[in-house]
């Protein structure tokens, strides 16, 4: 009988197992999105809200994003629609997308909009909505009842879990031999909006309630690891180890910010298991940011942003992604926040802009980022011109390329625009400055009062001699440092490399001392094409005057090329 028993939990096991198409690889510094075991950088589009409500637009905009060359879309999936009468299912919507993403081979991401979709209940059912005295709603500090399910109601979290439950069965049922849909992210923008907590009945008496044994011990736990927020809240008050929570934060609109991202986690955890169980594929909660100097209530409260991840990760560990939802400025600041040692960096929504092209560069270079998905993609350009279009193919192409050296510190992501022109790189004992295209004065829109297009791409270290340069908008200089040393003024020269008009009445090119050491010169620049197997594809050699006759490495604004650059010494 035990001999039967061990034979069928190893073949349910063996048949869990084989059916997770994609799952997290996790080294100390990165981690990886894995796909049918092959490592995978998403490539996506996120659709707006109301693009997956019916069969008609899914069929017409599938095709579309083939076209504009993504490899994985982000799809709502809405509760009001899979569960309009209490107890009833309808997967139609999720069969036709998963339908069109085979057809047109993309991968899915699904976004569960459950009780909450930017801090709001509106993609809940309507019994849910009106039935409010079983599904009771967040309470403001001023006693107003919100168009937000309360995080404290065990009939609001069973009936979300319920009907999650059954459409994650019915995306077992259908996908498990298939694969598509590699990631699910729970809820969307979760978080409080007017108070910075729920102040209902039951809340407040969690909020007088000792902090959870839980999390107090993992803040000592994790002590030195913390939030350097998260910290210095707990420091202020002396690290103490238990109380409740204004005693262990101190008493202010950050503390009720803390508690109500616990409930709020914890309410997410069980959801997460619950998935886990039944289709275990990589799941991730999307935050809106704390930007523009509001506080806890003015966002979305208590979300899962940078400086809660420990609250996060502790409330809610079968979450494996903290994601930023990005459209206000300071974009490298803001990913900066959310590539941390221990969540990797994955944009399901940025605003849908030209700069999107050389901002999904930047984030695989400097990040090793998962993956990157401009919002309400299905009103982008499908062009093959356009600037998202050109990104994405390349990097598709790069793919093998990039995978193989994510986290080994070998690759930099560049982001220029007409205020921050300029980064210098070291390696070994080159110099390597990188700026903006247009700081080359050879392109009219560089002078002429236009605002700059970003620009941006990868740099990738082969060996001491070899490098990748890929992207769009940059210009790219190597140096030895003996020639940095010597300190020369930097010639003022026509793209012919003579000097420009003018520029006789005074020498601008002066030798501050003697020259000692060697040079590195661009032995070839070449434009290439990665194949699948990761191997160099030639397509032309780029001398004279596309590399300024040996002094730069160069690509233009509004193109996008992959470049292999050896590099030789000369004294």
């Amino acid at each position: 009988m035990k001999k039967t028993t061990l034979l069928l939990l190893f073949i349910l096991l063996s048949a869990t197992l084989s059916a997770q198409k994609s799952s997290l690889h996790r080294e100390d510094i990165f981690t990886q999105l894995l796909v049918e075991g092959k490592p995978f950088l998403i490539l996506g589009g996120e659709l707006g809200n109301s693009s997956a409500a019916c069969t008609q637009d899914i069929e017409r905009i599938f095709p579309k994003l083939q076209r504009m060359g993504l490899n994985t879309v982000l799809v709502p999936a809405y509760w009001d629609l899979i569960e309009p009468v209490e107890g009833q299912y309808d997967f139609t919507l999720t069969d036709k997308a998963i339908e069109q993403a085979r057809a047109n081979n993309l991968k899915i991401i699904f976004l569960w909009f459950g009780a909450w979709k930017n801090s709001m209940s509106c993609y809940t059912p309507l019994w849910f909505k009106t039935n409010y005295n079983k599904y009771p709603r967040a309470i403001t500090q001023n006693g107003k009842p919100l168009e937000i399910a309360s995080a404290f109601s065990d009939n609001v979290r069973q009936a979300d879990n319920r009907a999650f439950t059954e459409w994650m069965k019915h995306i077992a049922d259908v996908d498990k031999t298939h694969g598509t849909v590699i990631m699910i992210q729970i809820e969307n923008e979760i978080g409080m909006l007017e108070s910075a907590r729920d102040y209902s009945q039951a809340a407040n008496q969690a909020f007088q309630a000792p902090v959870p044994e839980k999390l107090m011990n993992y803040l000592q736990k994790n002590k030195k690891k913390l939030h350097p927020q998260m910290l210095k809240k707990w420091e202020a008050q002396g690290c103490p180890r238990q109380g409740n929570w204004q005693a262990v934060f101190g008493s202010d609109i950050y503390t009720d910010e803390i508690f109500m991202a616990w409930h709020y986690a914890n309410y997410v955890e069980e959801l997460a298991q619950t998935a886990r169980s039944i289709y275990n594929v990589p799941l991730y909660v999307n935050a809106a940011m704390n930007s523009r100097g509001r506080q806890p209530g003015e966002y979305p409260s208590a979300g899962p942003l940078a400086h809660l991840i420990d609250i996060w990760h502790c409330g809610a560990p079968s979450i494996d992604i903290l994601a930023p939802d990005l459209y206000d400025n300071g974009f490298k600041d803001w990913v900066a926040q959310y590539h941390l040692h221990n969540n990797p960096l994955f944009i399901p929504e940025i605003r849908l802009a030209d700069d999107d092209g050389v901002r999904a560069f930047y984030v695989f270079g400097e990040h090793d980022a998962i993956g990157f998905s401009p919002f309400s993609i299905e009103d982008g350009s499908d062009s093959q011109q356009a600037p998202l279009v050109q990104s994405y193919g390349k990097l598709k192409e790069m793919m093998p390329l990039l995978t193989q050296y994510q986290g080994k510190g070998v690759m930099k992501g560049l982001l220029f625009d007409q205020e921050n022109k300029e980064r210098i790189l070291h390696n070994d004992d080159l110099v390597i400055t990188c700026r903006h295209y247009f700081t080359l004065p050879w392109d009219p829109r560089a002078t002429d009062g236009s605002k700059w297009p970003e620009g941006g791409g990868i740099i990738l270290k082969i060996s001491s001699k070899e490098y990748i340069v890929a992207g769009s908008g940059i210009v790219v200089e190597f140096a030895k440092s003996t020639e940095k040393a010597s300190g020369n003024a930097k010639e003022l020269l026509g793209e012919d490399g003579f000097k420009l008009k003018g520029e006789n009445e005074q020498h601008s090119y002066t030798e501050s001392k003697k020259f000692q050491g060697k040079r590195c010169g661009l032995g070839s620049v070449d434009e290439i094409q990665i194949n699948p197997d990761g191997s160099f594809g030639y397509i032309r050699r780029l001398n004279g005057d596309q590399t300024h006759q040996g002094r730069h490495v160069r690509i233009s604004v509004g193109d996008f090329k992959i470049l292999h650059v050896k590099l030789y010494e000369y004294e």
